[in-house]
């Protein structure tokens, strides 16, 4: 066996050209000096039976390639190949801002590209990458990791099985099993692109977001980890404690509790089972606030037939939110339609506040149900367990029911005031106080009018069982009972007498097209 031994700083001679990978377009043209130099090492020598092409280093090895300085505890130097192998502390580093820790790295000079294996640890600024198994491209700013690695960038951790980091752009990419956990958010994908420098997530596949409470499901978006903000696509889905909120497109911020929906908003409280519909939508967590708006529409399904009522914006306002005495309003403005196929209304707006479970209609509204419509300057109605209990018109109370058996003919009540009681969801006994006018026709076997009674008085009550009149009952009054042909014009139709059957919703499509009272 050969043996030499050297002293410090001796440094072969020998050189040879090797054929260099096209570079970047931002590289400059100048020839640049390619070698790699060693700069010091404790013992060199050589020895044919153990690797004949290497000179073998031992100690303190020191090499430098391009501004590159590498370090390692022994060494194999390809002179001619210009490469090198490093065992033992292998460390690189590159500017201030960047090194590479392994216990085994081959460099390839002409190539400009370092293989890091076993322990490898690249650091660059405040981002620190673990892996097994490293290649770095200093040519193109490239390290490549493929057997499993992790990214700690802050407080932010990625982990994935296969990716690469770009320590020019600061970009990274990580694929297969990718996990990202941050103190406040947990994020599991297959494919996922993160910018350090803006501490931007990109999601390009099918992705699960939790925080908190809180999950998101996407499939492409932007996720600001500093910021904890997210703006997905592609139909994201968000949930929370029973909650769902789906868009084209969905705007998220943590910190506020706020997110934005944009185009075929949906919004499903499966709780209270009611569903809001639109195409904007934003709700506020922290404060219970929700709005939508763009053909808006509140859908609400908890007593089996479902409710559809649309207006120009509909808006959730929570009071002493995270206390025992939370309670909501729902405010519908303007140009309110609703459809049930047991009941509809129009209004010009309309409250629904769940402290006292009362819904207020306000401007014009009208109630149908079958064959009757229902008139006052103010209609409440109030509910119990999703049922309707009692409710009460006010002002200019105008009660009109179509005979079935003639529908050009009309049961008429008018009065001050109006009150309808309930039992199990069915009427069971109506009330009119104050210049109570009534206009009403006595019917006989198959429903058949046989005379027509009008009637002033100060108050009525009407008792009904399973929609049929059981009986009637007012103080002193005054009236005249008619047969249907000596009816008088005037008291045919009692005043203010219209029925607006055209303004009312036909179905579920039709609460979208708005029809007023003088709009035939």
């Amino acid at each position: 066996m050969l043996l030499f031994v050297l002293t410090l700083g001796m440094v072969s001679a020998f050189a040879q050209k090797q054929q260099q990978r096209r570079r970047p377009a931002s590289r400059k043209s100048q020839v640049q000096d390619t070698r790699v130099y060693l700069v010091h090492a404790d013992v060199l020598h050589y020895d044919q039976t153990k690797n004949a092409d290497a000179t073998i280093l031992n100690g303190k090895v020191h090499f430098t390639h391009q501004g590159a300085r590498l370090y390692c505890d022994s060494a194999y130097f390809y002179e001619a190949s210009n490469s090198f192998e490093a065992f033992g502390h292998v460390k690189m580093y590159q500017g201030d801002t960047l090194s590479l820790l392994s216990d085994y790295a081959y460099y390839d000079g002409n190539e400009q590209m370092a293989r890091a294996r076993y322990n490898v640890v690249l650091r660059h600024k405040k981002t620190t990458l673990y892996t097994d198994s490293l290649d770095f491209d200093r040519l193109y700013d490239n390290a490549y990791f493929f057997e499993g690695g992790k990214m700690i960038d802050g407080k932010t951790t990625l982990t994935s099985d296969w990716g690469e980091y770009n320590t020019k752009t600061k970009m990274s990419v990580f694929n297969y099993d990718v996990k990202m956990k941050s103190p406040k958010f947990y994020l599991t994908t297959d494919t996922l692109y993160y910018d350090t420098r803006l501490s931007m997530a990109h999601i390009v596949g099918p992705s699960n977001i939790t925080s908190g409470d809180s999950h998101i499901y996407s499939e492409q978006g932007y996720y600001d980890t500093k910021k904890d903000r997210a703006r997905l696509m592609n139909r994201s889905v968000m949930s929370n404690k029973g909650k769902m909120l789906v868009g084209d497109s969905v705007y998220y911020d943590s910190k506020d509790g706020f997110s934005q929906a944009f185009r075929n908003v949906i919004y499903v409280d499966s709780v209270n089972k009611n569903k809001l519909t639109g195409n904007y939508g934003e709700y506020w967590e922290h404060t219970g606030f929700a709005l939508c708006t763009d053909s808006a529409v509140a859908i609400d399904y908890s007593q089996g037939d479902s409710l559809f009522m649309h207006a120009d914006t509909l808006k959730v306002v929570t009071y002493n939110i995270e206390t025992d005495s939370v309670y909501r309003k729902i405010f519908g403005f303007h140009h309110v339609r609703a459809y049930r196929t047991d009941v509809q209304a129009v209004c010009d707006s309309l409250i629904y506040n769940s402290l006292d479970s009362c819904l207020t209609l306000y401007r014009d509204p009208i109630v149908w149900n079958k064959n009757q419509q229902l008139l006052g300057d103010r209609i409440e109605v109030f509910l119990r367990d999703s049922l309707v209990d009692h409710a009460h018109v006010i002002n200019n109370c105008f009660s009109i029911q179509q005979l079935l058996s003639d529908t050009t003919r009309f049961n008429q009540v008018s009065s001050k005031e109006m009150f309808a009681y309930f039992v199990d969801g069915k009427i069971r006994e109506t009330q009119a106080k104050g210049n109570v006018l009534i206009g009403y026709y006595f019917e006989e076997g198959d429903s058949v009018p046989i005379v027509y009674n009008y009637q002033e008085t100060a108050e009525m009550r009407m008792y009904l069982k399973d929609r049929k009149l059981e009986k009637v009952w007012t103080p002193k009054s005054s009236g005249t009972m008619y047969p249907l042909n000596q009816i008088p014009a005037n008291r045919k139709q009692l005043p203010g007498f219209a029925w607006y059957n055209y303004v009312r919703p036909l179905n579920r499509d039709d609460i979208f097209h708005w029809r007023g009272k003088n709009e035939k």
